[in-house]
């Protein structure tokens, strides 16, 4: 049973050490090479395709007008643009769609409303939906959260100058980034993915993502890969690898920014975080298999596979670090187990991988990188350990094949710190129901904490302080926030 126990342990921190020696490697590969030059602006001459642009909503009347509104500025010919406001609302949402249309009329724009009666499929249900009579040879897609800057069409096109290019996927900005401390944690994780995890695996010829909103699809990608399906929460990822195991590619364009509004209380984290993960271990169940079968070089199966699994990373913290304090107890009372801290070192290696993957990350977004790291580093990081009960459930959820409906992240249209959200009508306590379980384990850890200076035991403190922090503060935060919801 004792050596079980440290087998198991052992191997959920060899998974997190290989995994961060892998964002090691896409975080040198961004360094070392210089950003791709930035498409020409299409020209007037230029001879423009039609482009459609879909719209997927629902119940969102706190931020769809902006939507619109930003879309039917874009600088593009209106002769040569279809706009599809693909709406799966139940509430006053379909309303103001209406009335937003109307108030467009004057500017010659082919905007069409397309209502369901019913949710099948939930978001990829409505993008097969428009796609089926979309008209445009480009099809770009905005989440209702975001706000698409006028220029997005004449900055992304030029990218498909080549034929085997099926999608440009562009950079998230971050409206609200400075609201909380929370949203800082946030857009600070996302910052790193849209530039080192982007680039460094475009770099390496390695699959990358569109990832579900401002990006562009080539019409003809779509199809072939199959079209949306909707037997997985994270549609965009699942088409994503279709596509490129057809031998479509892929470009990131981290010139091009979108600016979009971030969750800004934990029960909206979580339920995000919850569709994400949940999502991406269902279509790494779905997809490995021909992953690791295809033609692909080795080394693009390795980040591919990492890929897939990314969200598998809870699961492994999570167990690794359940078996923390018994593994502390054992290596006290029994001296032949004191190599076990060597095997506790790696999670130290790892860790300063991790580091400098965001650290290269906070170089190329901040003015003073060195003073935002030492403060949202030691932040993110506490966060997401804290995360990690509820995400390593939605993971196992995802491997185990259980279907669950598509929880959309509820918007606030919030983007300064004196903006109130309480009372919004979309802002769910549910992304709390496990915070009574993280006030748990937030004890669970203080008693490893204390039984390191029982035991004289100091190699796992640092962990042991971390997740204490980090339940200890989701939990908090969770319950906070659902008492106001």
């Amino acid at each position: 049973m004792v050596w079980a126990l440290v087998i198991v342990y052992g191997l959920a921190l060899l998974f997190l050490f290989v995994f961060s020696i892998a964002q090691l490697h896409l975080a040198w590969l961004y360094r070392k090479t210089p950003p791709r030059p930035a498409a020409q602006p299409l020209g007037p001459n230029d001879s423009l395709p039609y482009v459609t642009v879909q719209l997927p909503v629902y119940n969102e009347k706190y931020v769809v007008e902006r939507l619109i509104h930003a879309v039917a500025a874009f600088d593009y010919p209106a002769d040569k643009l279809e706009i599809q406001i693909l709406d799966d609302s139940t509430d006053e949402t379909s309303t103001l769609i209406r009335q937003t249309v109307e108030s467009l009329r004057h500017k010659n724009l082919d905007i069409q409303w397309l209502h369901r009666e019913t949710r099948e499929g939930f978001k990829a249900g409505a993008l097969d939906c428009g796609f089926k009579t979309a008209r445009g040879e480009f099809i770009a897609i905005f989440d209702a959260d975001f706000v698409p800057r006028p220029d997005f069409l004449n900055r992304t096109l030029p990218y498909f100058t080549q034929p085997r290019v099926g999608v440009v996927q562009t950079r998230w900005e971050h409206l609200n980034r400075d609201y909380s401390l929370l949203t800082q944690l946030q857009a600070f994780g996302l910052d790193a993915h849209f530039s080192v995890e982007q680039r460094g695996r475009s770099v390496a010829g390695s699959f990358i993502n569109f990832n579900g909103t401002c990006g562009i699809w080539r019409k003809q990608a779509i199809a072939e890969a199959g079209g949306w399906k909707f037997d997985t929460l994270t549609e965009d990822l699942d088409l994503s690898y279709r596509a490129q195991l057809k031998g479509w590619q892929f470009c990131f364009a981290e010139d091009v920014g979108v600016p979009g509004e971030l969750p800004i209380i934990m029960p909206a984290v979580k339920s995000q975080q919850y569709r994400w993960n949940k999502g991406g271990a269902e279509t790494a169940r779905k997809l490995i298999r021909s992953v690791l079968t295809s033609a692909l070089p080795w080394r693009n199966k390795v980040h591919a596979f990492f890929h897939l699994f990314n969200s598998s990373v809870f699961v492994a913290l999570l167990v690794a670090a359940l078996l923390s304090v018994p593994v502390l107890f054992l290596q006290a009372h029994n001296p032949d187990l004191k190599k076990i801290l060597l095997i506790g070192g790696v999670f130290l290696v790892g860790f300063f991988s991790i580091a400098w993957f965001y650290w290269t990350a906070a170089q190329r977004f901040y003015e003073a990188p060195a003073k935002r790291f030492a403060k949202l580093f030691p932040g993110f990081l506490v966060v997401s350990m804290g995360l990690s009960w509820h995400n390593a459930l939605a993971v196992i959820e995802g491997w185990w094949g259980r279907a669950t409906p598509f929880v959309r992240t509820p918007k606030f249209n919030v983007i300064n710190p004196h903006d109130a959200w309480r009372g919004n009508v979309y802002a769910s306590w549910r992304g709390s129901r496990g915070a009574w379980f993280e006030w748990v384990l937030m004890c669970y850890f203080l008693f490893g904490c204390l039984s390191a200076f029982w035991l004289r035991e100091y190699g796992l403190l640092f962990f042991h302080v971390l997740l204490t922090l980090g339940f200890g503060s989701v939990a908090w935060l969770s319950s906070k926030h659902a008492a106001h919801a």
